[in-house]
């Protein structure tokens, strides 16, 4: 707890007893522990939360890693405190500190405890804060798969988020979570297709199979080679499993097929090109 809020409910000279006896602890200014064991990664967060500015909250992975996110170990606690506030303690390690005009309750959940930001913020924030693209894709797309977030809450909070890195990408990253290849524009891919010099494929190629009838999104009948482009990361087991049996049936009964992502197709242009022209030229395309 803060300092301040220990001395009122036990006394000034009660707290102060606690810390010298080594009943109690005091691991940053302005905060204490009432216990003297080793801190939890939980009690770490508050710690580092306390020791930041009032009206501050736990913010990207360390807010998520409390809404039931998983697969990202943050390896610091991100805190985002009031625009023009003091910056916290030096000496606090583990400590990554962010500003704010906004930390209303649209942004910052009321009730929860220990404060932080909502996960549709909180997932924004942590996009425009990863280390690289590639981390930010992952961890907008993981959230969606996880459940923790809805569309619209993301566009609302990157609307009212002020200038941040990524913005497009989290848009885009956005776009195909919820509609996977359909939030693809044809455009993208024919580009990687027409600057590589490639014949054009026929889109929505069908393909059958005992299981069930597939559509691939690309197809190239003279060659019999095919491509399929994905939005969501498959994360779930079951949808993995399943995703690897429905493309055996299409191998085994069609044509040869390899997948892009929709990232890459945005962010890795000659690589898709590289692979597809090879894919042809395997197949006898000269």
């Amino acid at each position: 707890m803060r300092t301040g809020t220990a001395v009122a409910d036990h006394g000034r000279s009660a707290v102060r007893h606690a810390i010298a006896a080594g009943r109690w602890q005091r691991p940053a200014r302005g905060v204490v522990v009432d216990h003297n064991g080793p801190l939890s990664r939980d009690e770490l967060d508050v710690v580092r939360l306390h020791a930041c500015a009032p009206r501050s909250a736990l913010a990207g992975l360390s807010a998520l890693r409390l809404d039931g996110f998983t697969g990202f170990a943050p390896p610091h606690t991100d805190v985002v405190q009031p625009e023009g506030s003091k910056r916290p303690s030096s000496g606090l390690a583990g400590l990554v500190p962010h500003w704010s005009t906004e930390l209303g309750d649209l942004d910052v959940h009321p009730l929860l405890v220990p404060r932080r930001t909502r996960s549709a913020r909180s997932v924004v924030d942590a996009a425009a804060w990863a280390t690289s693209d590639r981390q930010a894709v992952a961890i907008v797309l993981a959230a969606f798969q996880q459940g923790l977030v809805a569309a619209r809450t993301v566009h609302d909070a990157l609307a009212r988020r002020g200038p941040m890195r990524r913005r497009a990408l989290v848009r885009e990253s956005v776009l195909d979570a919820g509609g996977g290849v359909q939030s693809l524009p044809e455009r993208d891919f024919d580009d990687i297709r027409r600057g590589a010099g490639l014949p054009a494929p026929s889109r929505q190629r069908a393909v059958r199979s005992p299981t069930g009838r597939y559509y691939l999104d690309a197809g190239w009948d003279a060659w019999d080679v095919a491509v399929e482009i994905h939005g969501l990361p498959h994360l779930e087991v079951q949808q993995w499993s399943a995703d690897v049996v429905r493309a055996n049936e299409v191998v085994i009964g069609g044509p040869r097929l390899i997948a892009f992502t929709s990232y890459a197709t945005r962010h890795q242009k000659a690589l898709v090109a590289d692979q597809l022209t090879r894919l042809l030229r395997s197949a006898g395309w000269d």
